[in-house]
């Protein structure tokens, strides 16, 4: 099988404002660590990128919403929607 390189978009997960608000409070902490730890990863290799917002306000325990969606514009991956 062919190996790509991975970005950070890869393991990215969106959500919208209904889809969040139907996980319970062990799925959004999970969602936290796991989104963390894969930041982590990335910088932990040499991706070298600027803190997006979302692990900023994850880091801080800070509300994600700021639109309809967690993520109200991709361009932090290199990719706008």
């Amino acid at each position: 099988m062919p190996q790509g390189s991975v970005s950070f978009k890869d393991v990215t997960v969106d959500f919208t404002q209904e889809e969040w608000q139907q996980l319970d409070s062990a799925q959004k902490a999970l969602y936290r660590d796991v989104m963390l730890e894969n930041y982590c990863h990335f910088v932990s290799v040499g991706f070298h990128m600027t803190k997006p917002d979302m692990i900023r306000k994850l880091e801080q325990g800070k509300e994600l919403w700021t639109t309809g969606r967690i993520f109200p514009s991709r361009s932090y991956l290199g990719e706008s929607v």
